[in-house]
């Protein structure tokens, strides 16, 4: 560290928060705590209170920072550039405080002016302003029972139900006003205790990096170590999350590093050049979301991605990340026709360095966080996505099935009566499942963009809906895999999902969507009740097709394993046809009870055929093989144990 006592310019005192070694680690793309370095950083120097700033901007000439502190006069306070010719900018402003608003006034390349947000601010204006604020992020968490134990919970052989949400939508002070935005602490106090009734293991929230334009549901972010000022201050998102984490709720943050967006605030030509998108528009723009797309080969830019990503796990506690779009990370030729995207240097279309960034990312977060999860929106069959690294491996813990996604909803989508002509679409997703780590997304992506919402894909009249939804989500409950549901899917939302909205709460009032909601709430108390749901979710061992031989029926029955060996039997029954005395041969066990029907009057079903009681016939007390006799109701699913 370099401290000098005397001013070098206009009110600003020479001072480093960096060592050689930090600068070397930067450069080479090996530093992972560059927001301890970077931003603005409140300390004493020489027995004065103030604020050291620094900032990377290689191809500027000149650097000050600005704000109402010194009536924004870029002359004011410019900053020091480090001898190494690191393209950092930095320096201490005495009297400055937290709580201030600030930008970079950026003297940048062929003389250019740019006035820029600070890339490692804690805390930004809310928008429409775009300035970032000083800021400390002093917190006394109280979630050290969860921090002990959730090695345990985040493990893949743990029972994973995962809550999505979007923060400003999911419930605001006034629906009618968009502008309206509860605050963190106002979402602690109505989420925690709803997702402790539905049961849900853990959360995940879209977005809540800074970001400027809510159309874009957070996906455009410029604040890559901030929490959206929208619903308050960074403490205000810790205080969420602790008390998630004192409930034995984990959080997952979905996170953006494949683009960012062109405000002129923003990463986007921050010092004149392109600092942290590639030159080639082949490479550097995305042409689906009007983006940027960073330079994974440098290695400034590489510190940047993979330090944000350890940000939030280590200032925020959160317990995994959603790595969003990372299709378009992998490959040259997403989005792009021929002609538009040059392969690499071995003919392929394979980005090798946003590869190697991926792989680093999740290295470094497995090293230095063992204890949570990464996980992959990757949508093609690129492989090894959630293998480890050294089996030739993208890294990441988790991938989404979106094949799993796409067959299941053409399948609940179309008339029962045809249900019989399509069960190996429907069974297809055990043939590649083992492929990889897989998590069951039912995400925002399929309630948008006139999709329609869930209960709405299915078929029938109301009734045969929601029926339909009961046994969707049964068959998704017991399908190996970690689940994942959008906000509003619980209930049975009659709405698209609009951001700019809440969701239509009001039909809670109703019995049959207080039934769905009851259903959820049910499955997700069997999933973790019952190790065989879970436990070998991601091996062999876990999964058996007992009966697909009554096609014409679409009578499916499958079971999951223990590593003891228990079993839960899950018979889906597909067409509005009641089968009345189904006989079904079971092994294991003499003794079989039904734990779950998905047609239980207290989900909104009929409640007429309950199995209360179970005709059992045993065929082998040796081998422990018996027949039981099942009433099957139309459109259901029966979990026996």
């Amino acid at each position: 560290m370099s401290v000098l006592n005397q001013t070098t310019h206009a009110g600003v005192w020479s001072h480093s928060l960096f060592t050689e070694s930090d600068i070397v680690n930067f450069k080479n793309g090996s530093h992972y705590r560059l927001y301890n370095h970077f931003g603005s950083h409140s300390l004493k120097l020489n027995g004065q209170l103030g604020t050291y700033f620094s900032v990377w901007a290689p191809n500027a000439i000149a650097v000050s920072v600005v704000g109402n502190f010194n009536q924004w006069n870029p002359q004011a306070h410019i900053l020091n550039p480090r001898w190494d010719k690191s393209g950092i900018w930095e320096g201490f402003i005495p009297a400055v405080g937290i709580g201030e608003i600030y930008k970079y006034h950026i003297r940048g390349y062929q003389d250019s002016i740019h006035l820029k947000a600070d890339p490692f601010a804690h805390y930004s204006e809310l928008r429409p302003k775009t300035a970032s604020i000083t800021w400390d992020l002093d917190y006394t968490w109280e979630d050290k029972k969860w921090m002990r134990v959730r090695k345990k919970k985040n493990s893949l052989e743990a029972p994973w139900s995962i809550y999505e949400l979007h923060l400003a939508s999911w419930q605001r002070p006034n629906k009618y006003d968009e502008e309206s935005y509860n605050s963190y602490q106002d979402i602690a106090e109505r989420l925690v205790p709803y997702i402790k009734e539905l049961g849900f293991t853990h959360v995940e929230f879209m977005p809540i990096m800074e970001y400027p334009f809510d159309g874009s549901w957070g996906y455009q972010i410029t604040g890559f170590f901030a929490p959206t000022s929208r619903f308050g201050d960074p403490q205000g998102l810790m205080y969420l999350i602790d008390q998630l984490h004192q409930a034995d709720i984990g959080v997952i943050l979905d996170w953006v590093p494949s683009h960012f967006p062109h405000d002129a605030h923003g990463l986007f030509f921050f010092d004149g050049a392109h600092t942290y998108e590639y030159a080639d528009r082949r490479k550097g723009y995305h042409p689906d979301w009007n983006s940027y797309i960073f330079n994974y080969g440098r290695g400034e830019v590489k510190s940047f991605l993979i330090s944000s990503a350890c940000f939030w796990f280590d200032y925020f506690h959160v317990d995994g990340i959603r790595v969003d779009a990372v299709s378009s990370i992998l490959k040259l030729n997403y989005s792009r026709e021929d002609g538009e995207w040059e392969p690499n240097q071995y003919g392929g279309n394979g980005n090798l360095e946003a590869i190697q960034f991926l792989k680093d990312l999740n290295e470094t977060i497995y090293r230095d966080f063992p204890d949570v999860q990464t996980m992959a929106e990757e949508a093609t069959d690129w492989p090894g996505i959630s293998r480890p690294t050294f089996q030739d491996g993208i890294g990441f813990g988790m991938k989404w099935m979106m094949g799993w996604m796409h067959d299941t909803l053409k399948f609940f989508k179309s008339d029962p009566i045809y249900r019989s002509q399509h069960q190996d679409t429907f069974s297809f997703s055990m043939m590649y499942y083992y492929d990889e780590n897989f998590l069951l997304p039912l995400s925002h992506d399929e309630v948008v963009h006139g999709k329609s919402p869930l209960i709405y894909k299915m078929p029938g009249d109301e009734w045969q809906k929601f029926a339909n939804l009961r046994l969707l989500y049964a068959y998704m409950w017991t399908h190996p895999g970690a689940k994942l549901l959008f906000m509003g899917g619980e209930f049975g939302q009659t709405n698209e999902w609009d951001y700019r909205s809440e969701l239509n709460w009001g039909l809670l009032q109703y019995p049959i969507h207080q039934g769905l909601k009851n259903c959820v709430s049910k499955l997700n108390e069997l999933l973790r009740s019952f190790p065989a749901l879970y436990e070998l979710q991601y091996s062999p061992d876990g999964f058996k097709w007992v009966d697909l031989s009554h096609r014409n029926e679409s009578v499916v029955v499958y079971r999951r394993i223990s590593k003891k060996g228990d079993s839960v039997y899950i018979i889906l029954n597909m067409t509005p046809v009641v089968r009345n005395n189904w006989d079904l041969e079971l092994n294991g066990k003499l003794k079989w009870e039904q734990i779950f029907n998905s047609d239980d009057a207290s989900y909104g079903g009929s409640g007429f055929h309950t199995n209360a009681s179970i005709p059992i016939e045993v065929l082998s007390r040796k081998e422990k093989r018996v027949k039981v006799t099942l009433q099957l109701p139309a459109l259901s699913a029966i979990l026996l144990a």
